[in-house]
């Protein structure tokens, strides 16, 4: 079915759904023949002209009418959208980057596009107090009437995600898949919820698998959408720089929090830092960045009013602990405990939350 607003949609997919034509090449041939159906109205010499004789060919003898039929019969069902470059509803801030897409589908709620947004990516493999940094800035900058746009990916994007669900603003997931795929397959139902809250999109045919090659793609989206990229916790050469870099060549805020110097999971953004990232510790930093509406005063917690712990060996244990990863051996040293003690202390601030066991056997205060 058609969209009222673009009622030559199955043209535009006819277009994009030619494979071996990238964006850029599809936006060069409606730059020179205007719309889609003038595209394929024109002699093979004069699209020779445009884009080469190869990519002429593939738009004279490929034949994915099936494959437009069924993105027509996707787009028709509730829920669903294909969104072009002359759709109102396309987002107006990825016209302003360099490659914008020529399609895009959109599953959920579309006017999120269009709303002033903030990126936050960074690492699959994070930390507990990273995914928690993630989720409390989400849930804020949504809260702020901002929409939260990361990636699905594990960790950090899909704790920012969860926090922008909890907030005022949702969250635009943008995937490296067709809209009809679920990547990873552990956050099926964070993109499920995703879909009837907040906003799935993705530039690429339904039915396009996970491939590698994707995911650094789909960033430029990330960023474009975004007035301001965050960057929560990434290592050196993470694909969260990407999207960083991404964001800072097309004019956009770029932040990141900074961390333990001892953490590779904080190098990334330190680096960023070095490079000239505006260095936050709270979501009121980014909203002051973007000059965007004051959050309320926050309330102060009650861990802040009371002792770290009531057990005074337990409250030994998270001053000993402080805030970088640890060791066991270290921390025994530093504790002053018996090997037994220290690991009954810590099971039990691990069970109340407020230590995380690390990959390595290290320990980390997350309170």
């Amino acid at each position: 079915m058609n969209s009222p607003s673009c009622p030559d949609l199955s043209d535009w997919l006819r277009l994009a759904l030619v494979p071996g034509v990238s964006a850029e090449c599809q936006r060069r041939l409606l730059a020179a023949f205007g719309l889609p159906a003038q595209v394929f109205a024109a002699g093979r010499l004069a699209l020779a002209s445009v884009v080469g004789e190869e990519i002429a060919d593939l738009l004279h003898r490929h034949d994915n009418l099936a494959d437009v039929d069924t993105a027509l019969a996707w787009a028709s069902q509730p829920g669903n959208a294909v969104l072009t470059l002359i759709d109102p509803a396309y987002p107006q801030a990825l016209l302003q980057s360099a490659d914008p897409p020529c399609v895009l589908y959109a599953k959920g709620r579309p006017e999120l596009a269009n709303r002033s947004a903030v990126a936050m990516v960074g690492a699959r493999n994070a930390t507990t107090q990273g995914e928690r940094n993630a989720e409390a800035f989400a849930q804020a900058l949504a809260d702020a009437g901002l929409a939260v746009v990361s990636g699905l990916a594990l960790g950090i994007d899909a704790a920012a995600h969860c926090g922008g669900l909890l907030g005022q603003g949702s969250t635009i997931a943008v995937i490296g898949t067709g809209a009809d795929r679920i990547y990873p397959a552990r956050n099926q139902k964070l993109a499920r919820q995703i879909a009837e809250e907040g906003l799935v999109l993705s530039e690429f045919p339904l039915g396009t698998p996970p491939v590698n090659y994707n995911f650094p793609k789909r960033n430029r989206i990330i960023a474009g959408l975004s007035r301001a990229t965050l960057v929560v916790e990434a290592a050196i050469g993470s694909g969260s720089l990407i999207t960083a870099r991404l964001a800072g060549e097309m004019g956009r805020e770029v932040m990141a929090i900074p961390g333990s110097i001892h953490s590779p999971l904080s190098k990334g953004c330190h680096q960023l830092i070095k490079q000239g990232a505006k260095l936050v510790e709270s979501a009121q930093d980014v909203l002051e960045e973007l000059r965007w509406a004051a959050l309320p005063a926050a309330p102060v917690r009650q861990a802040e009013l009371v002792p770290s712990h009531p057990d005074p060996e337990a409250a030994r244990v998270l001053q000993s602990l402080g805030y970088d990863p640890i060791d066991p051996d270290m921390l025994l040293q530093r504790a002053g405990l018996t090997a037994d003690a220290l690991f009954a202390i810590l099971t039990t601030l691990e069970l109340d939350g407020r230590v995380a066991r690390l990959p390595g056997g290290r320990f980390q205060r997350v309170d």
